[in-house]
């Protein structure tokens, strides 16, 4: 409480009619990143006390879903399911409400509850990380964007990477609504990738067809990926290392 008294995060919270100061760290990630527009359907993965809901709802104007294990007290104009983000059933739910096409956005600021113990809570927080981008990749419309919290640590990396395979545009970033003895970052995801390849596989291809610019041009599962220094005839082994929503870049690797 009195870290609170401090906190003018916590007052402007309290004077603005927000349910929590995170309300404001959604606020300086949408001004930087652009996450959630006008008319967006929106998904809140681990939403209560429903914070992140109301700037949501302010920000779309449009269906906003909130999804929690404790039930969430009612905001105006959002929709709240109590389940678990992991079960088929909740994700059923969420489709019930958003509509077979899908979330504009998925977005989380969910934290597990903290033991002290660094390793541990770190390794909770990678789950719990891990959970909320699996639900997002069954309820995301092809190029959503995507929003969530972690703690920093040595499983972050490796988190950051599997984002980084699943949309187009991957940044970390700490707004300054953030503690500054906080060690939370946010990972943003935008363009959400339903492309049949991803960074890092390997193929062999016949180069039939050279694209504008001169590149080989292949079709992969009728997705087209453009591979570099290569000529028309040749038969190559080729990896991908950027994915695009409707292409991919490929380089030839012996």
């Amino acid at each position: 409480m009195a870290r609170d008294r401090r906190d003018k995060y916590y007052w402007k919270a309290k004077e603005d009619g927000f349910r929590s100061r995170a309300a404001y760290k959604l606020f300086q990630i949408n001004n930087k990143h652009h996450i959630i527009n006008e008319g967006d359907i929106v998904v809140d993965l681990g939403a209560a006390p429903g914070g992140w809901c109301e700037v949501a709802k302010e920000l779309s104007g449009a269906r906003v879903v909130g999804v929690d294990l404790r039930r969430i007290s009612p905001i105006e104009g959002v929709e709240t399911i109590v389940g678990d983000i992991t079960s088929d059933r909740t994700i059923s739910k969420i489709f019930d409400m958003v509509g077979e096409a899908g979330a504009d956005v998925v977005i989380c600021d969910a934290a597990p509850n903290l033991s002290g113990n660094w390793s541990y809570d770190h390794a909770r927080s990678i789950d719990l990380t891990r959970s909320a981008l699996g639900c997002a990749k069954k309820i995301l419309k092809p190029g959503g964007h995507f929003v969530v919290k972690v703690f920093q640590g040595d499983m972050f990396k490796d988190f950051l990477e599997e984002v980084k395979d699943n949309f187009s545009y991957t940044h970390s970033y700490s707004p300054k609504a953030s503690r500054s003895q906080s060690a939370e970052i946010y990972v943003i995801g935008k363009k959400f990738l339903t492309a049949p390849v991803r960074r890092g596989d390997v193929f062999e291809v016949d180069i039939t067809e050279l694209g504008s610019s001169g590149d080989g041009a292949v079709l992969i599962d009728e997705f087209v990926v453009f591979v570099k220094g290569v000529q028309l005839g040749d038969h190559v082994k080729i990896r991908i290392n950027d994915v695009k929503p409707n292409f991919a870049f490929a380089e030839v690797i012996n």
